[in-house]
């Protein structure tokens, strides 16, 4: 343990004397750092955020409070993209997170550009998270899940392990994807989808109950989801049909999530049902 000078306040962050730790890193005096950790300049670190043996954190590098950082983790490092040239882009990542062993988090490409995660989201072991991607809150990503560029994850999303998400993928809040799927178009909220090539299966209705949602929520939901998925109408067609439900904030919301994906700059269209 490391202390102040007599006269001050006792520095209470335990650092093992093997830990690596660049002098103008900021780390907060309750912050735990395992052996052999790396942490780069540009590192800020929050308060009791835990750091495991073997991590290595590179800057600019923002974490919050209460994260745990499980052995072996890598986070900050540069793009695995060709067009990185060098800038000063960043990752930023909030509170409450728990980032399992070998999980690798790289930041954006261009200058300005940040990797994000929320908070309260559970990275499971050997994650990859790639540049520019945003991860909101609440998210569970299993095992062996990759992330290409520009994915982003809305809040309260499950990730089935041993998966690849392609890159500008949007997974919509809510969303449960099964195990072992290929995801190369955006995943609407609310859905359970899953297969390869992937499908969207049914209403995640386990997954809303937990969130919250009411009774009279997860009714709106169904008429929606027999409109887009067990209906004879085309997309659009069931889009229009759905405006008669937009007194219902669930229903608006999977209206709009459709609508940006087939209309939005740089979005590759949703996954389409089984039917």
């Amino acid at each position: 343990m490391l202390t102040y000078p007599k006269g001050d306040n006792p520095l209470t962050t335990l650092i093992h004397p093997t830990a690596v730790i660049h002098p103008k890193a900021q780390i907060d005096p309750t912050v735990e750092v395992g052996p052999y950790a790396v942490i780069g300049d540009q590192v800020k670190i929050g308060a009791k955020t835990t750091i495991g043996p073997h991590v290595v954190i590179e800057g600019p590098t923002e974490i919050g409070e209460n994260n745990r950082i499980f052995p072996s983790a890598v986070i900050g490092l540069d793009p695995q993209d060709l067009k990185y040239k060098g800038a000063p882009s960043r990752v930023k990542i909030g509170n409450g997170n728990t980032i399992r062993e070998f999980v690798t988090v790289n930041k954006a490409t261009h200058a300005d550009e940040v990797t994000e995660i929320g908070n309260n989201n559970l990275l499971m072991a050997y994650v990859h998270v790639a540049h520019n991607c945003v991860i909101e809150d609440h998210v569970i990503i299993a095992n062996a899940v990759a992330l290409a560029g520009h994915v982003h994850i809305e809040s309260r999303a499950v990730i089935g392990g041993v998966l690849g998400v392609h890159q500008f993928v949007r997974i919509g809040r809510n969303a449960m994807l099964g195990g072992m799927s290929r995801i190369d178009r955006d995943a609407p909220p609310f859905m359970m989808i899953e297969g390869n090539p992937s499908r969207v299966r049914s209403l995640n209705l386990v997954g809303l109950r937990r969130a919250g949602l009411t009774t009279e929520d997860v009714g709106y939901l169904k008429k929606a989801f027999r409109l887009l998925y067990r209906s004879d109408l085309t997309l659009q067609q069931a889009l229009e049909q759905l405006e008669s439900l937009d007194n219902n904030e669930y229903a608006q919301y999977l209206r709009h999530f459709l609508q940006l994906s087939t209309t939005g700059e740089k979005r590759r269209g949703p996954i389409p049902g089984n039917n």
